[in-house]
C-alpha cells in the first residue's frame, strides 16, 4: 500500500529521468518487436510456400533498384555532413569535450565526401567504356 511516508521518500529527479530514458527506449523497442513479428510472418509464408510446392520467386519480392548513380547520394550527404561538423565546431569552442561528436560527424562526412568523388570517377569511367564499343559497332 502506498502511504504518504513512501511517497515523501521518492526521489522526484530520478523519477523524471527513469521517464525520459523510458520515452526514448519505447520507440526502438516497439521497432524491435514490430520487425520480429515481419520476420516471423514471412518465414511462415515461406514454409507454407515450400510445402505447397509454390516457387520463392512468387514470393518474396524482388528488391527495388536505386535510381541514379549512388555517387550522388554520397557526395550529397558527404556535403551535408561536413557543413554540420564545421557548425558544431564553430559553435562549441574547441576546449570542450562535446566537439569530439564535432569532428567525428566532420570525419565521418569527408570519408562519403571522398567515397562519393571516387565512386563518381568510376562509373564516369564504366560509362565511357560502354559507350565506346557501341561507337565502333
Amino acid at each position: 500500500m502506498i502511504t504518504p511516508q513512501c511517497l515523501a521518500e521518492v526521489n522526484l529527479e530520478a523519477l523524471g529521468h527513469s521517464l525520459v530514458i523510458l520515452a526514448c527506449v519505447s520507440p526502438l523497442i516497439l521497432a524491435g518487436v514490430v520487425y520480429y513479428l515481419k520476420k516471423r510472418l514471412d518465414h511462415r509464408q515461406i514454409m507454407a510456400a515450400i510445402e505447397k510446392g509454390i516457387p520463392l520467386s512468387e514470393i518474396i519480392p524482388t528488391k527495388p533498384q536505386l535510381i541514379g548513380p549512388a555517387w550522388i547520394r554520397y557526395v550529397s550527404a558527404g556535403v551535408a555532413m561536413v557543413i554540420i561538423g564545421l557548425g558544431l565546431i564553430s559553435c562549441g569552442g574547441l576546449g570542450d569535450p562535446e566537439v569530439v561528436v564535432a569532428f567525428v560527424v566532420f570525419g565521418v562526412g569527408t570519408g562519403w565526401l571522398i567515397r562519393g568523388m571516387l565512386n563518381r570517377k568510376y562509373y564516369l569511367q564504366n560509362k565511357a567504356a560502354e559507350e565506346t564499343p557501341k561507337a565502333e559497332k
